[in-house]
């Protein structure tokens, strides 16, 4: 059986076009949607998904009508390859029961799968850059290094409580404690690196 899937963005558009297509192309049951391919639920494409059984075959106008993004898509029709179920977009020409028509999602999820390393491997070079100039990823520290040293300094100073000293900086306590560690580390670190340095300049000198 070949059932019909249209979808229309708004309900200033009309799915009378798309109709007419899925019911010249033989469709016996059509399934619609008026909402944006952006939403995740869509009342009309579940019951269509859920009508679709081995040897059926889905049509829709165009390949936007049914996917959400590509990798939607792709998963969509990979899903129906499993279950036995074909896959039809008439505007592309597309058939998934030829041997073209796989074809064609057989390069689309290779192309898929190349934007996804691209997008890995900029995010990773950008992250690597930022490391190299001193700079981490993820979110913005809201108070600065020094703010923190203040609070430390009049922490280990001052006969005011940490409490009374973080209210005054305005800074949370748990803040003040998970930076001050932090920063610890990285102290300890650069000494460690430093006096590596040292032994290592003794060895050879």
């Amino acid at each position: 059986m070949k059932i019909g899937y249209c979808r229309v963005s708004s309900n200033d558009q009309t799915l009378n076009l798309q109709k007419d297509a899925l019911k010249k192309a033989g469709c016996e049951k059509i399934f619609s949607n008026t909402v944006s391919s952006a939403k995740e639920s869509r009342s009309g494409l579940d019951q269509c998904l859920d009508q679709l059984r081995k040897g059926d075959t889905l049509v829709v106008w165009r390949l936007d009508r049914l996917g959400r993004s590509l990798k939607h898509l792709l998963t969509l029709v990979e899903d129906f390859s499993n279950r036995g179920i074909g896959f039809v977009s008439l505007t592309e020409a597309i058939d998934t029961t030829t041997s073209g028509g796989k074809l064609v999602f057989s390069i689309f999820g290779a192309i898929a799968e190349f934007e996804r390393q691209i997008i890995r491997e900029r995010t990773n070079a950008g992250l690597a850059a930022a490391r190299a100039r001193g700079r981490k990823g993820g979110r913005k520290e809201k108070h600065s290094d020094k703010k923190i040293l203040t609070a430390i300094k009049l922490g280990d100073d001052s006969p005011e409580t940490i409490e009374e000293i973080c209210h005054s900086l305005g800074i949370s306590k748990a803040t003040y404690y998970r930076r001050r560690m932090n920063l610890n580390k990285y102290r300890f670190i650069i000494l460690h690196t430093q006096n590596t340095a040292i032994s290592v300049r003794h060895t050879f000198s």
